[in-house]
């Protein structure tokens, strides 16, 4: 029934963005615009493989209250299936404050129920429908991590592959049963910074052989440099695709959307990577992470791509 299943967080963001931003305690400033918008490395995700057309469902925890309605709105918009998604008056949905300009953003985030999801919530019934099951956001989601290898082999019992995307590790640790998390992953997308951490390596090409020795599938994300990958022992490279950039809030997310579509359809390394990068790419064309998600067809022109 569904080519994906998204087990993570659901929060808001609310994006405050400039030129550049530079906030002191004891004086307010001005922002030139702002936007409420879905949030949640996992739910841009989800939103960018139904974009694509990939049949895609979302388990997840949220509050009953207005934050968690409008995220489970804009998702069904989105054609995202939430019906496994129950709100919890016992929970407080997640808000993450965003501080955005073309260059780079901060973040300032809530947890609320972001953290309260654990791997044995996930249904069975879910998994059984689907095809491939996707994490986001390890390092945040700190009650999902302990039973993650666990919830990948059930996955991988019902016939799914498994993807996992680590996130930035607020306490800068990089462990958290990562390395177990690992053994049942079969697609690794992390940035740049991530790789280079969780393997404690110097650059991303070191990163990239040092996972690759551990994951099936591996794709790092290089910003404005597009990305590298591996696969068993072959390597490739993609590059992004130019783009005026408005917001770079979910970037990574839409890239890791595109490049799941490319796993699912068996496509080649190099051409799964620029599909991917061309949907991180054309992501950020305007503020929030899910308003300029691309249509397949719009990644794959942007990309140099043929049907």
């Amino acid at each position: 029934m569904y080519d994906l299943v998204v087990a993570g967080e659901i929060n808001v963001d609310l994006i405050l963005q400039d030129e550049e931003i530079h906030p002191q305690f004891g004086q307010e400033i001005l922002v030139r615009d702002a936007l409420l918008t879905m949030g949640s490395s996992s739910v841009i995700m989800a939103c960018g493989a139904a974009r694509l057309g990939l049949r895609t469902a979302f388990f997840g925890l949220v509050g009953d209250d207005e934050f968690g309605a409008f995220m489970l709105r804009e998702m069904n918009r989105r054609g995202v299936d939430t019906s496994y998604v129950k709100p919890s008056p016992d929970l407080r949905t997640g808000i993450t404050v965003s501080l955005s300009t073309a260059h780079d953003r901060a973040m300032i985030t809530f947890m609320g129920a972001i953290d309260a999801l654990r791997a044995d919530q996930v249904p069975e019934a879910l998994l059984a429908q689907a095809r491939h099951l996707h994490v986001g956001s390890f390092f945040l989601q700190k009650n999902l991590r302990a039973g993650l290898p666990e919830l990948f082999r059930r996955a991988h019992a019902h016939g799914l592959t498994t993807s996992l995307d680590c996130g930035w590790d607020p306490e800068e640790k990089w462990d958290g049963n990562m390395q177990r998390a690992l053994a049942e992953t079969d697609v690794l997308m992390p940035n740049e910074s991530e790789a280079v951490n969780i393997t404690r390596t110097a650059t991303p090409a070191q990163a990239l052989e040092r996972l690759a020795q551990r994951v099936r599938q591996v794709a790092i994300k290089l910003g404005p440099a597009g990305a590298i990958g591996a696969r068993g022992a072959e390597r490739a490279s993609a590059p992004a695709v130019p783009v005026t950039v408005v917001d770079t809030t979910g970037a990574g997310d839409s890239f890791n959307a595109g490049f799941i579509y490319g796993h699912l359809h068996n496509w080649p390394l190099t051409r799964a990577l620029r599909l991917a990068c061309a949907c991180g790419s054309l992501s950020t064309r305007a503020s929030g992470g899910t308003t300029a998600q691309p249509t397949l067809a719009e990644a794959m022109a942007a990309a140099g791509l043929d049907d």
